[in-house]
């Protein structure tokens, strides 16, 4: 496939919500270790006030166990709330607009707090959670996909070392959550055509911020004739897991 046809068949891959399947057969690996939506639906099947934070188009919410009748998600970002209050709306998910830096509910509403790939505010989990309440999160770790950066001479996202396990697990503590599991993996991820690094790059910008067609041209054909003559071009996927409660006694910080 020639790269203009293969960027091309990557701008024919729109989303809605927080969707990827469009790269399924171009990209490869990317499991970690841990199945977060198995933990998740057994955590939900125990809640009865669960919360969903940074829902994305609620895809992956909708495909765990079926959530108890109070069950809130909140979206950060204006075009995915729409996707996902009509995805939930069969389960009884209420969806709310709002950013996990300033969740809007209040006080000690919650039993349960999901969050997968969501931005993830110690202080505010704290706030929400009722006492003995859980918080179960896969994070994005400020490692994730630093190859794609290399491969097209592009500046790094940001700093390297700025999410990471220890950083995390370091807040919740700090705001009187007890950690009770914690883990962390760099996992391959393969692309095995240019237009999935350009599907890739358009779907999530804070990876290569300045990204644009024409300005990394030459780097995008080199990386195209690199993928074709030598195989798939190997990232890797920074995951991290916490499983956290708020403690019985006592009131977080």
């Amino acid at each position: 496939m020639l790269i203009e046809q293969a960027i091309a068949a990557s701008a024919g891959g729109e989303r809605r919500g927080w969707d990827f399947s469009w790269l399924r057969g171009r990209t490869s690996g990317g499991r970690p270790p841990w199945s977060y939506s198995r933990r998740a639906s057994k955590l939900l099947a125990a809640a009865r006030r669960p919360l969903d934070i940074d829902t994305g188009g609620g895809e992956v919410l909708a495909s765990l166990a079926p959530p108890p009748r109070h069950m809130v998600a909140t979206e950060a970002w204006q075009p995915n709330i729409p996707v996902a209050a009509e995805r939930l709306r069969p389960y009884g998910v209420v969806v709310l607009g709002g950013a996990a830096d300033r969740i809007p509910i209040r006080d000690v509403a919650f039993d349960l707090v999901l969050n997968r790939h969501g931005g993830l505010n110690a202080a505010e989990v704290a706030r929400v959670l009722m006492p003995n309440g859980r918080l179960l999160t896969q994070q994005v770790g400020s490692r994730n996909g630093l190859a794609l950066n290399n491969a097209l001479g592009a500046p790094p996202p940001a700093d390297p070392d700025g999410w990471t396990l220890p950083i995390a697990v370091e807040r919740l503590q700090s705001h009187g959550l007890d950690v009770l599991d914690a883990r962390e993996e760099m996992i391959d991820y393969l692309f095995h055509d240019i237009a999935a690094v350009v599907f890739q790059l358009r779907a999530v910008p804070w990876q290569i911020r300045d990204f644009d067609l024409a300005r990394y041209d030459g780097a995008l054909r080199r990386l195209h004739d690199r993928i074709r003559t030598e195989g798939p071009l190997i990232t890797h996927d920074h995951r991290f897991l916490i499983e956290a409660r708020r403690p019985r006694h006592g009131w977080a910080q």
